[in-house]
C-alpha cells in the first residue's frame, strides 16, 4: 500500500474531561507537521455534562495554527463518537487520540516515519506515564497498580498484533476493507476492546500493524484508576466485552483458565508476592466477565 498523505485527521472523542482535553489540545498546537500533509482536529463530544463545550468554543476561537473541528454524537459510546468522526473527515492519514493524553511535539512527524520506513497499513505509538496530580512523575511500582494503557514494545519498529486505542493510526483505506468500529464495544458500551476487535479485523482482511517508539504520548495519571477494586471492575468488564466478539470454548478454555488463575492467586497470596496477585486476580475476573457475558446472551430453553 503506497504512502501518499497529503492530509492528518486527529481525532479525538471525549466525554467529561474538559481539563483533560484542554491540556491536550494545548500540546496539539505545538505539534510539528510532517512535511507536505495539513492537519485537521476533530474532537468529538459524545454527551458530555461539564464545561467541555464552553473549552471548546474557547479553543475554536484561539487555535491559529492547525482548523479545530467539534462534533457532537449524543448516543452513548466511543465507538459511536469514532465512526461519526470518521465519517466526517477527510484525511489519508486517521490518528485517534484518547482525551486524557498530551502528545510530544513530534509524534505525528514520527508516525508517519513509521508508516515510511515499513509497509504498513495501521502504526501504534508508545504511550507512557504523565505526571501524578501533584505534577510528580508517578513512581513504577505504583503505576503497575493503576489501569490505563501504557504502551512500551521496545526501541525498535516492528510488526505488532494489535492497536490500543490512546494513540493509534491507520491509513483510510482500510477503512474500505475493514469497516468501522464495532459500536457494541468500548467506553460507554461494553466498557473495552473496540480497538482490539478492529484490530482483528485489519490482520484478518491481510494488513500488516506496526509500532513505532518515536510517536510517544503520556497518559495522565488518575487516582480514580487505581487500587484493587477498580482492577477487578474493569477487567470483569473486559471479559463482558470479549465474550460479544470471541469464541473461546467456556468448557475447555475459559474455565481450565479460572480454575488455574483462582490456585494460582491462593499461591500468590501465600507467598506473599502481592504484584502477581493483584494481576492474577484480575485474569481471574476476567474470566468470570467472559462466562457471565455469554450466559447472559445464552437464549432461553423452549
Amino acid at each position: 500500500m503506497s504512502l501518499s498523505i497529503k492530509k492528518i485527521s486527529v481525532i479525538i472523542p471525549t466525554r467529561n474531561r474538559a481539563q483533560s482535553l484542554a491540556t491536550l489540545l494545548e500540546s496539539l498546537a505545538i505539534t510539528e507537521c510532517p512535511d507536505g500533509a495539513a492537519i485537521e482536529i476533530v474532537v468529538v463530544d459524545n454527551g458530555s455534562t461539564d464545561d467541555t463545550a464552553v473549552m471548546l468554543q474557547k479553543q475554536m476561537a484561539t487555535q491559529k495554527r492547525y482548523p479545530l473541528r467539534v462534533l457532537s454524537q449524543p448516543q452513548p459510546g466511543k465507538s459511536n463518537a469514532l465512526n461519526l468522526a470518521l465519517a466526517n473527515c477527510d484525511g489519508d492519514l486517521l490518528v485517534v487520540f484518547d482525551d486524557d493524553v498530551t502528545v510530544e511535539p513530534r509524534c505525528l512527524v514520527q508516525l508517519v516515519d513509521g508508516y515510511r520506513e515499513r509497509d504498513f497499513a495501521a502504526v501504534q505509538g508508545r504511550i507512557l506515564p504523565g505526571k501524578d496530580p501533584d505534577g510528580r512523575c508517578a513512581e513504577l511500582e505504583r503505576l503497575r497498580e493503576y489501569n490505563i494503557p501504557l504502551i512500551d514494545y521496545g526501541d525498535e519498529i516492528h510488526e505488532i498484533r494489535g492497536l490500543t486505542g490512546t494513540n493509534m493510526s491507520f491509513k483510510r483505506e482500510i477503512l474500505n476493507a475493514v469497516g468501522y468500529f464495532d459500536t457494541r464495544l468500548g467506553p460507554g458500551a461494553a466498557g473495552f476492546s473496540e480497538d482490539t476487535e478492529f484490530s482483528m479485523r485489519v490482520r484478518k482482511a491481510g494488513f500488516k500493524i506496526g509500532y513505532t517508539p518515536h510517536a510517544v504520548v503520556y497518559h495522565e495519571i488518575n487516582p480514580n484508576r487505581y487500587g484493587r477494586i477498580y482492577n477487578r471492575d474493569v477487567e470483569y468488564r473486559k471479559g463482558m466485552s470479549r465474550s460479544l466478539y470471541r469464541h473461546d470454548s467456556i468448557t475447555f478454555n475459559v474455565v481450565p483458565n479460572l480454575f488455574a488463575n483462582f490456585l494460582r492467586l491462593a499461591l500468590y497470596r501465600s507467598l506473599g508476592k502481592r504484584q502477581k496477585a493483584y494481576k492474577t486476580e484480575g485474569r481471574l475476573f476476567k474470566c468470570l466477565g467472559y462466562v457471565a457475558g455469554k450466559l447472559r446472551r445464552r437464549p432461553a430453553a423452549r
